[in-house]
């Protein structure tokens, strides 16, 4: 795939970058190398300081980047402005957090003299440059949620982004750089996805993080297994959306219209399985419906626009095969199933509601990446949590419900890294975030994710006099 910035609204190459050689790599290894020898050393408090001047960057840098990252990948303006707030808040967040979660932890003193010491505790120490493959469907957000955290750990970071988002990963860099981190500490590689393997096998390189599909994450999972490097993976998602008895219908309904159809439904947290109960299936179908044909799809750039195209003609054609599949076996739309009449140049594709689905559609078991939504009725709560682990994907869930008996009933037996009630999921600094089975393993964001990079080292002093 070439590394260039294709506007999915019209189809045009804006611009085209050539990919770094062989040796402009291992010149950017061995600079992340040498700055790591120094800024491990650094403390929390000038960490801190470097970031909270990259998100003040940022900030004043919203509309920009905004824009570039909406000529890359397609993203409504409105939603790209939101996404550099977003990392705004994670950086500071970070800056102000670090310090904290890092801090050395302390044994119970009983256990500490049971263990034969007379002190000890447990540090959590940077590993060394990290590298994270990124995707272009949240093409900041991915990246600071890695970067916030890996850099308050004293850790450095390389960065390979996704094909299609050249300027925002070279932007990237350029903010920690402008920020006054040391050159080396935060580096973008424009390289192809064949550069990966020789990179994550180079000894300068400590560990792994990769956001993207799971054929991407088995690969990377198997060179660094090969390299018994640490990895953490954030991989597809087919997350169940499942509506009960008790739920405020309505608001489920106009909730689920955004979590299904937010990126144009490019997300691997977007809702896309809608389980509902039959009790209330009628209702919430009717007003999901509505609320799926009254979006807006068009022109990004375009205030007024509630759905841009997707990301890539490849993407676009992926989607309309899973949908096409359905309906040869069965489905029926109640909604959309095209292309817009009126969007002739682009990627678009109109907002879909299918039903009538079978466990022999290829949409059943797979991800649909754009703004199709499968929608099931059930009976009762166990055939809707049947239903919602019928999946080889564990990412997140929700669930819109007001009894308390049903919730601890989903948080029990719900196969996921999250269960949202009576909301949509989303991602913030304060909480872990990551899946289960083929949506990968390892958390980012909150304390957790801080710790993934870092060796937690067990400090143990004996008697000073034997």
């Amino acid at each position: 795939m070439p590394i260039a910035t294709v506007n999915p609204a019209t189809g045009e190459t804006l611009m085209t970058f050539d990919a770094l050689s062989e040796e402009a790599v291992r010149e950017r290894l061995d600079r992340a190398e040498a700055a790591f020898a120094d800024y491990r050393a650094t403390s929390f408090a000038h960490r801190a300081e470097l970031l909270n001047r990259a998100a003040d960057l940022l900030e004043a840098d919203q509309e920009t980047i905004a824009r570039t990252v909406t000529s890359e990948m397609g993203k409504p303006l409105g939603a790209a402005r939101a996404e550099a707030a977003k990392c705004v808040k994670a950086m500071r967040w970070y800056a102000r957090h670090a310090e904290h979660l890092l801090a050395d932890e302390q044994p119970a003193p009983d256990d500490v003299a049971d263990s034969g010491a007379v002190r000890a505790f447990v540090r959590y120490r940077p590993i060394g440059p990290v590298l994270a493959v990124m995707p272009w469907n949240f093409p900041i957000w991915q990246v600071v949620r890695f970067a916030a955290p890996a850099l308050m750990a004293g850790n450095v970071g390389l960065l390979k982004h996704a094909s299609n988002v050249p300027q925002t990963a070279l932007y990237l860099e350029e903010l920690f750089r402008r920020a006054g981190f040391p050159a080396g500490v935060f580096q973008t590689l424009l390289v192809g996805s064949g550069a990966i393997e020789g990179i994550l096998r180079d000894p300068r390189v400590a560990a792994a993080t990769l956001t993207g599909s799971e054929p991407a994450g088995r690969s990377v999972a198997a060179i660094a297994g090969d390299e018994i490097k640490k990895t953490v993976l954030e991989l597809g998602g087919s997350d169940p959306y499942l509506v009960l008895p008790s739920a405020d219908v309505e608001r489920a309904a106009r909730t689920a219209v955004t979590a299904r159809t937010q990126n144009a439904g490019q997300s691997c947290i977007a809702a896309k399985r809608f389980i509902v109960h039959e009790r209330v299936y009628d209702a919430f179908t009717e007003a999901f419906v509505a609320g799926m044909r009254a979006l807006r799809v068009g022109d990004p750039t375009d205030e007024a626009t509630d759905v841009g195209p997707l990301s890539s003609e490849a993407g676009r054609a992926d989607l309309e095969e899973l949908v096409d599949d359905a309906l040869r076996h069965g489905a029926n739309a109640l909604c959309g199933a095209r292309r817009p009449p009126d969007q002739p140049a682009g990627w678009f594709y109109e907002p879909t509601v299918l039903t009538h689905l079978s466990t022999d559609m290829r949409i059943h078991r797979e991800e649909a990446f754009g703004p199709v939504a499968s929608l099931y009725r059930v009976a009762d709560l166990d055939e809707a949590i049947a239903l919602a682990n019928d999946t080889s994907f564990g990412l997140s869930s929700n669930a819109w419900t007001r009894d308390e008996a049903e919730q601890e009933r989903l948080i029990r037996d719900l196969a996921a890294g999250g269960v949202f009630f009576n909301g949509m999921t989303a991602s913030h600094p304060a909480l872990p975030f990551g899946g289960v089975k083929r949506s990968g393993y390892g958390r980012e964001l909150a304390g957790h994710g801080i710790r993934e990079f870092c060796n937690v080292t067990t400090v143990w002093y004996g008697p000073p006099n034997g």
